[in-house]
């Protein structure tokens, strides 16, 4: 009988090494080049990071990164549901949020900022008007004046949000600002109707190497707001790289990454293939501000012997 018990003990044992072993390998099927995750992306930036998407697949063909785009508020609750790997918004962790998923995570988790993008105002070709105030544009969304504004989204976008916390400080919008489905669908309003204005992140028609977003260009204009920030006064931007680089366009946002993994994973892969120079690049080259590197143009000649 003692002999059984001890039979019985030691297949208790094995068994539970077994099936820990299978957890832990099944826990880490993906490295820093090859397996499958999801990411949760806010809209605002899908033209960019299906970009990002594009360049790393083709250089990790083994790689899969499945983006779902969709509001700020979503992606923050797919991080907060084990939806998600990674999510990409316009900010990062408060010290409560990074407090609360180091307490459910045992481990805290990473963000920091990716790249500079801005909320670009933009009207009709054949709009009465194309320069703003920024107290105009807070009197637009506040509802002082009438003119229809139109956002990104009908639940808490970053474009929302941002514009709640940087422009009203906190105040609520008028009864004059509407949602519509997303981006593209605040730009195909925005070309049809002289009497509104459209909020979309810059990356949706900052590219002018993108043929689509070159076709948008023929029907609206972006508007100048003016500087805030500039010692001179009367000074009116439109957002560009260089107008966010400078500090400019009143406008501006970081583009954050908030990652979830506490080994080298895919999403630590993809993480450091935005920050090095190749993903870099590919926000410079969509015309947002690269926030890990500085890519400046460098004067040289060439001597003949």
């Amino acid at each position: 009988m003692r002999k059984y018990s001890l039979f019985v003990c030691m297949l208790g044992v094995l068994l539970f090494v077994s099936c820990d072993s299978k957890e832990s390998k099944n826990a880490f099927q993906d490295n820093t080049e090859e397996g499958t995750i999801r990411i949760s992306v806010d809209e605002s930036f899908k033209p960019v990071i299906e970009e990002q998407l594009k360049v790393h697949q083709s250089s990790y063909p083994k790689a899969n990164i499945i983006a779902s785009y969709k509001s700020e508020a979503d992606c923050f609750r797919d991080l907060q549901n084990n939806s998600t790997r990674m999510i990409i918004v316009a900010r990062g962790l408060d010290e409560k949020e990074a407090e609360y998923y180091k307490s459910i995570l045992s481990y805290p988790p990473q963000y920091a900022e990716l790249a500079y993008d801005a909320v670009a105002l933009i009207v009709n070709n054949n709009a009465a008007d194309s320069i703003f105030s920024f107290q105009d544009v807070k009197d637009i969304l506040s509802g002082k004046h009438k003119i229809t504004a139109v956002m990104d989204g009908k639940s808490a976008t970053s474009t929302v949000r941002y514009l709640k916390d940087s422009v009203l400080k906190g105040g609520n919008f008028g009864a004059n600002v509407v949602a519509a489905n997303n981006s593209k669908e605040v730009i195909e309003i925005v070309t049809s109707r002289t009497d509104v204005i459209g909020f979309v992140g810059m990356s949706w028609i900052g590219d002018v190497y993108d043929k689509q977003q070159q076709s948008y260009l023929t029907k609206i204009r972006l508007a100048r707001v003016e500087c805030t920030a500039c010692l001179e006064k009367g000074i009116f931007a439109k957002p560009s790289q260089s107008t966010i680089t400078y500090g400019q366009y009143p406008l501006a946002r970081p583009l954050f990454y908030v990652l979830k993994e506490n080994h080298a994973g895919l999403g630590t892969g993809f993480m450091n293939f935005m920050s090095l120079e190749r993903g870099q690049l590919i926000f410079r080259r969509s015309f947002l501000a690269p926030a890990k590197m500085a890519f400046h143009k460098r004067q040289g000649s060439i001597k003949s012997e």
